[in-house]
């Protein structure tokens, strides 16, 4: 069985908005470069990384099965629920009542969720085992200081 939950059809909660200063231009990550002028914007996160807010929240990834897609352990995912799953999308499920973010693997009939590491392995679903897709992984913020 494979299924989308519905929205939480809770009242509209307000984002608390937090602009953060954003140098224009990009960061080189090669050798460096005269500075230019540096042009300083505001940039909230929420509107960079959130696309539907009553529709997407934030889950901490526990493990390494996805460290080939860029996700360790760690990880803050921004899970978006409006987002209809399609194949090789990086999705939040329940599979028999526990969580796991994983790729979709969703072609004719065939439905499985596969990882980014070569040392776990696939799921596959045997008749009478639940899926739940909680939603689509958009983003995920990594943390190398606290």
């Amino acid at each position: 069985m494979y299924s989308i939950p519905p929205f939480a059809t809770e009242a509209a909660v307000e984002p608390v908005l937090l602009p953060l200063p954003v140098v224009e231009g990009k960061l080189r990550a090669g050798f460096p470069s005269p500075a230019d002028d540096f042009a300083i914007r505001r940039q909230d996160l929420n509107d960079l990384l959130i696309t539907h807010p009553l529709a997407t929240f934030y889950w901490q990834v526990s493990g390494q099965s996805m460290v080939e897609a860029g996700i360790g352990d760690g990880d803050l995912l921004v899970v978006n629920r409006a987002i209809t799953p399609m194949h090789r999308h990086i999705v939040v499920a329940q599979v028999d009542g526990e969580f796991t973010v994983k790729y979709l693997y969703k072609r004719s009939d065939r439905i499985k969720l596969t990882t980014a590491n070569p040392t776990f392995p696939e799921i596959t679903f045997k008749e009478g085992q639940q899926l739940i897709i909680c939603g689509v992984v958009t983003a995920a913020i990594k943390r190398f200081v606290k």
